[in-house]
């Protein structure tokens, strides 16, 4: 069976913008887009509500490029569980409370055994000062993190 990938929102996003004149955006969209080509073959992708919702969020032909990039992904609920491992992310201060949607991307991608989480938010999600918080609270709660990376992390070599 093909692993799990957790798709959040920054991916969608880079996949679907416009070329972006900054550098380091341009980069990230080109590795997004070469991910993406082999990323339906080699793994089972999912996505969520959240990503969903995030993905209708502002300009209304971006968000039209993000829904079609969605098409066919299926997307994972955000049940009780997801609520009470968010809340369990932010307690233990894995995620900070500002940050409450990137704590939920987690949290469904545990809960529902995901086994990557694939972003480009280094803020808050990859954030290797992170990792440690995030995978304490996920076992805590009883469930194995996601291996959380970067597009590229997941190309084929």
């Amino acid at each position: 069976m093909k692993p799990s990938v957790y798709i959040e929102t920054s991916v969608v996003s880079y996949l679907a913008a416009r070329p972006s004149r900054n550098a380091t955006v341009a980069v990230f969209q080109n590795l997004t887009r070469r991910w993406w080509t082999t990323a339906p073959d080699r793994f089972r992708l999912f996505a969520s509500e959240f990503v969903a919702r995030e993905a209708e969020a502002g300009d209304p032909t971006a968000a039209r490029a993000r829904r079609k990039a969605l098409q066919g992904i299926p997307l994972l609920e955000a049940t009780a569980e997801v609520g009470n491992l968010t809340a369990k992310l932010l307690e233990l201060r894995a995620v900070p409370p500002a940050a409450a949607n990137d704590a939920a991307h987690i949290a469904i991608a545990a809960v529902n055994q995901v086994d990557y989480l694939v972003t480009w938010n280094f803020r808050h999600i990859a954030n290797a000062t992170m990792r440690a918080r995030i995978e304490d609270a996920c076992r805590r709660a009883g469930h194995r993190p996601p291996v959380i990376c970067s597009p590229n992390q997941l190309m084929e070599p």
